[in-house]
């Protein structure tokens, strides 16, 4: 336990100390590129490296990725992955590809983390507020028809021990709305190696991110929301060896329709 206590409150310093040196830098890029890279693209690929750092550099966390040859840089995705832990946010820069995230408000209050956020353009939400809701999406209408993906977490919160949640709608009414390609990703090993509850790292874990093969915008719109949603998280259920939800009888008219 004293190793694991060690080994947590060393990575926490590294993370604090490291956002209080690199958010200048991000401050530098923003305003030597604001004007001339409209989508913030060189600023959010810096946060990508930012973020990588984290697992780089400790030792106990062997990321892997797999099929990042799926994503077309040049589609605008709605990017939806299973939310399991906090590294879930760290490891998902190591795509390395150019998105922007949809995050509760108390992240972008984080110092220089945050504040960093708000330079790329992220997306707040108020988890809950209907008013926040849809101005998120309208927000993400907007990032989407400029050409940069979103990334969400269709489950809205890490779940508790591991296993998926039921998934919200907000994602996929995105996509119907625009008639973008929803591109799933599956996270693995992150709720292992920190649980939702407390900041102590749990040792040495495999983490994986796999980019599963993207459902076009023609599937997306002769799906309804409802048995959109359903599919899509059947989809990363089955990858995490999970059994998929019971259809909903939303679901099962849209699909016979």
């Amino acid at each position: 336990m004293f190793v694991i206590r060690l080994g947590s409150t060393l990575f926490w310093v590294f993370l604090t100390v490291s956002s209080i040196l690199l958010f200048p830098v991000a401050v530098l890029i923003w305003a030597s590129t604001v004007l001339i890279d409209r989508r913030l693209v060189l600023l959010h690929r810096f946060t990508c490296f930012w973020a990588a750092l984290y697992s780089w550099f400790n030792p106990v966390w062997q990321v892997r990725v797999a099929g990042r040859e799926k994503i077309d840089p040049n589609a605008a995705y709605v990017m939806v992955a299973n939310h399991q832990s906090l590294l879930d946010i760290l490891v998902l820069f190591r795509l390395f590809t150019h998105f922007k995230w949809v995050s509760k408000i108390e992240n972008f209050r984080i110092p220089c983390i945050g504040w960093n956020m708000r330079l790329n353009r992220y997306v707040e939400l108020v988890r809950g507020d209907k008013e926040s809701i849809e101005n998120m999406l309208v927000a993400c209408e907007t990032t989407l028809r400029e050409g940069s993906s979103i990334m969400m977490f269709p489950e809205g919160t890490r779940s508790d021990d591991g296993r998926l949640k039921a998934f919200k709608h907000g994602a996929f009414t995105l996509a119907h709305r625009v008639g973008a390609p929803i591109l799933p990703i599956v996270v693995e090993g992150t709720a292992a190696a920190l649980p939702k509850r407390g900041f102590l790292l749990q040792g040495r874990h495999a983490i994986t991110i796999r980019v599963l093969d993207a459902i076009p915008s023609a599937r997306v719109a002769s799906l309804s929301v409802e048995a959109l949603t359903e599919h899509v998280r059947d989809i990363i259920a089955r990858e995490l060896g999970e059994r998929p939800a019971a259809p909903s009888a939303a679901a099962v008219a849209s699909r016979r329709a």
